[in-house]
């Protein structure tokens, strides 16, 4: 999954996949790899954490390809964990590079200097989110308006606390199509559906829509989804065959209504 384009610092260019499918929306997955790769290694975690959800979203990558394939969506998906960088942080907040993920600490995160996090941008965001931005760029040039969508997983269990939502949509400042999505979700599914659950654009968990999708008035939403549904590549297939007719059923409903 990793690709490493060699200069003085290192540069993890992200995976496109289906850049010219037709579809209207792109799908993303910042949280796609567990992969510790040098110069980082395993900034001091066990092999237990570097698998556990503080290190990646399991499933969301196996979700995301599969939706890819029944929305002929074109997908971009980060190469390394979110704990060497969050692709869906901004350099300035302590979420880009944690020193602690939950209830773990994060050793290899303590004392980063400037320069460590100035390298890290370099070798990981900015391929990353430069990567979407020419998707974003190259479709509206050809006069298609994608829509952002960006797909993610969470743990059953957060500090102790079991979580009962199954699937959460979120939105940052236009809530249109995570409301969309909700809406043909609790009518399709039997998921337990929350919006803005099991967090909100006010947990800064958001950032690729605020950077991407807001500045050309795109439609975007954030997907969660509570990754002991999606353990197994056949759990993902079923989870597909649930959420791909949410998904098509609400960008449908979007072109329906005229911009006000």
């Amino acid at each position: 999954m990793t690709a490493l384009m060699t200069d003085d610092d290192g540069y993890f260019a992200p995976v496109v996949e289906g850049r010219d499918r037709k579809g209207d929306v792109i799908l993303v997955c910042e949280h796609a790899s567990n992969t510790f790769p040098a110069p980082w290694g395993d900034l001091g975690l066990t092999a237990e954490q570097r698998q556990a959800h503080i290190a990646w979203d399991p499933g969301a990558l196996g979700v995301m390809r599969r939706l890819a394939a029944r929305l002929d969506a074109a997908t971009i998906s980060a190469p390394v964990s979110r704990l060497i960088y969050d692709c869906n942080r901004a350099p300035d907040t302590a979420g880009a590079m944690p020193a602690r993920s939950e209830l773990h600490d994060v050793p290899g995160n303590t004392a980063l200097t400037p320069q460590e996090r100035w390298r890290r941008c370099r070798a990981v965001y900015l391929p990353f989110q430069t990567a979407l931005h020419s998707l974003i760029v190259e479709r509206i040039a050809l006069g298609r308006r994608p829509a952002l969508i960006t797909i993610h997983s969470f743990t059953p269990v957060y500090f102790g606390k079991r979580r009962s939502v199954e699937f959460g949509v979120i939105h940052d400042a236009d809530p249109r199509l995570a409301g969309a999505i909700f809406a043909e979700a609790e009518a399709q599914t039997s998921l337990v559906c929350g919006l803005n659950a099991p967090y909100s654009a006010a947990d800064d968990v958001t950032h690729t829509l605020r950077l991407q999708a807001t500045p050309y008035g795109l439609d975007n939403a954030m997907l969660e989804i509570r990754n002991d549904l999606i353990a197994t590549a056949a759990a993902e297939e079923t989870m597909t065959d649930r959420l791909a007719p949410v998904l098509a059923a609400a960008l449908s409903s979007l072109k329906e209504v005229p911009d006000a």
